[in-house]
């Protein structure tokens, strides 16, 4: 439009002004496509600003223009419509309330121009600036100037005793206009027009202008138009009308966004302990995604919307959980609080539905003023504290510093344990208490006093085909919390059966790699409990050797450092000490002088090979493996390791294949 005279580019396709191909020709013909008389109103404007209605000739057409191109680069050209002005307001699909909205005008008596008879409008109390005021004052500005004009008035001409005259073309409140509510006369057809625009148009709230003559009729039968749908409608004309009944608007908006009968907050699990949080998350989140819920959780690894990670790293603290908080796609939350993150800020949350402990142990003992368990069980405390009156406490029966915190909690509680004649958990469950328990190979949930026999233990793939205890475990602690949440029996066997203990699935916790003739596993474990949990595994393993990679965190004392070592001899009969951990001060050599120490008070004749990193690490115990070893390495890089070993095994195959074709009897 710009370098163009306005002679040049009046024109009209489809109720947009363009440039025509020819300006030499067919202008006026253009112009009068839709044919007189007009509306003429810029593209993105608001509050009725250089709108111009019943144009009735082409100088007219022009000034209108040259206003509407002040406030957009575009400029809308619709029929006129005689009638008129009408707001209906939807809310969540229905109306809740309709007005006429009458242009500002003043009503002369004889005596005064029509500048002071605006002057005398600005005076009454209801009108301010802009939207101060249920009213807004009246400005007189060039689309006033042209209105007068067609009156043959200035502002300072004097109408008669009587004479009303109208100050702008639009209707708008803003640009001082009145409103009168007429909610109880709009015809059924008018009204489910109206919800049918908004809901075809996906709207929550929306207002729907109308130019008709009567709102008691079908506008379809008084050639009655709509003519715009505001996404973000003023509510000043039906709260505060000049004439009728005001209407309560607020109460259907704050109805639709936090309804009565709904919980206004999302669903949040808090999940905390020592060893196991990771896998318990995510299985928590697994079956909150089976249940249908956009779920976000985060976790030691990252922060994950729907298993897509939004970022990788240790994501366990209050500003990660603050982050899913914010998002408006969550739905459920499941958030692994550890330790450090709880001493550095607290919770990210006030409240939790349902936490988790799954145990406590001796690691960080020594770290941030916590010297001993009970201290570090008073902090873990913090998560079932934090839980609703209503919601639950989910904790390890067979901790007794886990068992304890009941009696702090004001929640209810429900309990798991490996052992269903634990004295304390047979109690609980005697009473009607929320609890589960394997029972003779089945996952056993108890409710109310009522067994619900739940699944084959070795049908759950998380436990290794039920040879993992500490698996089971957490599995149990998240079955409570999805049934805790209302979650149907068939959704929570579905994502048993459908959660696998794989890279995809549990990244760094008991992964394994097949590689030919013997097997890989890697796990995150790092304190002398999570050792003590794999050789309750490993010992039910079949294999001719098994080959330890350990490492030691250097900020752990010497005995934890120690005890590692001692807890590796028991489990393996060869140990590779990995170099590459993060040693927070302490040097390579200490540490590993101190896992030897550990290793020779247990079997002084165990080999042991000292690696620089990870890598080689691996290299050594792959180069080193033979038919029907097995591998477990405690590892620290969980996805640079687990793209290795992913690399590796896929090189494994391809060989394999290579070796097929070359043996085949064709070949």
């Amino acid at each position: 439009i710009k370098g163009y005279a306005a002679d040049e580019v009046i024109g009209t396709h489809f109720g947009r002004f363009y440039l025509p191909a020819d300006r030499d020709a067919g202008e006026p013909q253009r112009l009068n496509a839709i044919g007189f008389p007009l509306t003429i109103k810029p593209v993105d404007g608001n509050h009725g600003r250089n709108v111009r209605t019943n144009i009735k000739d082409r100088n007219i057409a022009k000034e209108a223009f040259i206003q509407a191109l002040k406030t957009s680069g575009e400029v809308v050209v619709e029929a006129f419509i005689s009638g008129n002005d009408f707001r209906i307001l939807v809310v969540d699909g229905k109306m809740v309330a309709a007005a006429r909205r009458n242009p500002a005008s003043v009503t002369g008596d004889g005596i005064h121009t029509v500048a002071q008879l605006v002057s005398q409008l600005n005076e009454d109390p209801l009108r301010g600036i802009d939207h101060e005021n249920a009213l807004t004052r009246v400005q007189l500005d060039a689309c006033s100037l042209a209105v007068l004009k067609q009156y043959d008035m200035t502002t300072q001409s004097v109408p008669a005793q009587g004479q009303k005259i109208y100050l702008k073309d639009s209707a708008n409140l803003s640009s001082g206009g009145t409103a009168e509510d007429v909610t109880d006369t709009v015809h059924p057809h008018n009204r489910l027009l109206a919800e049918r625009i908004a809901r075809l148009l996906h709207l929550d709230i929306c207002g729907i202008d109308i130019i008709c003559k009567d709102i008691r009729q079908p506008i379809k039968e008084t050639n009655g138009a709509v003519i715009e749908v505001n996404a973000c409608p003023g509510l000043r004309m039906h709260l505060h009308p000049s004439l009728g009944q005001g209407r309560n608007v607020a109460a259907p908006i704050i109805s639709m966004l936090f309804p009565m009968e709904k919980n206004a907050r999302i669903p949040i699990v808090a999940v905390t302990g020592t060893n196991g949080k990771t896998t318990t998350t995510r299985l928590v989140a697994h079956l909150a995604m089976q249940r249908g819920y956009n779920v976000g959780y985060t976790t030691t690894d990252g922060v994950f919307l729907n298993r897509i990670a939004l970022s990788y790293g240790d994501c366990s603290g209050p500003a990660s959980a603050q982050v899913l908080l914010r998002d408006p796609m969550v739905d459920f939350a499941v958030f692994e609080c550890a330790r450090g993150g709880m001493l550095r800020s607290g919770l990210g949350f006030d409240h939790c539905d349902i936490s988790i402990v799954t145990n406590v142990t001796e690691d960080h003992l020594g770290l941030g003023d916590i010297e001993t368990l009970e201290q570090m069980a008073k902090l873990k405390a913090v998560v079932p504290e934090s839980t609703r009156k209503s919601g639950y406490a989910i904790l390890n029966a067979d901790d007794p510093l886990v068992l304890k915190m009941r009696e702090q909690l004001h929640c209810q509680t429900a309990l798991f344990s490996l052992h269903g004649n634990n004295t304390y958990f047979k109690a609980h469950i005697d009473e009607g208490g929320l609890g589960i328990f394997p029972d003779e190979g089945q996952l056993v949930v108890s409710d109310q006093c009522r067994q619900i026999p739940l699944i084959a233990v070795e049908d759950i793939p998380l436990t290794f085909g039920g040879t993992s205890s500490f698996m089971l475990q957490n599995v149990m602690g998240a079955v409570l919390a999805a049934y805790a949440s209302g979650f149907d029996l068939i959704t929570i066997v579905e994502g048993l059966k459908t959660f696998k203990p794989s890279v995809a699935m549990t990244p760094g916790r008991m992964n394994r790699f097949e590689l030919g003739n013997f097997t890989f596993f890697i796990d995150y474990m790092h304190n002398s409990d999570g050792y003590k949990q794999v050789k309750s595994f490993l010992d039910l393993q079949e294999a001719r050797r098994k080959v330890g990679i350990i490492s030691a965190t250097g900020d752990r004392r010497k005995k934890d450092v120690v005890s590692l070592g001692a807890y590796a001899a028991a489990m393996f009969d060869e140990i590779i000490i990995n170099n590459d951990h993060d040693n927070r001060g302490r040097s390579n050599d200490e540490l590993t002088a101190w896992m030897k120490e550990g290793i020779s008070t247990v079997n002084s004749n165990c080999p042991v090979y000292v690696a620089a990193n990870e890598k080689q690490s691996i290299d050594y115990a792959l180069g080193q493996a033979v038919e029907g070893d097995l591998i477990f390495a405690s590892v620290d890089k969980i996805f640079d390791v687990i793209n290795y070993l992913e690399a590796r095994q896929n090189e494994y195959h391809s060989k394999q294949a290579v070796d097929t074709v070359i043996l085949s009897p064709k070949n």
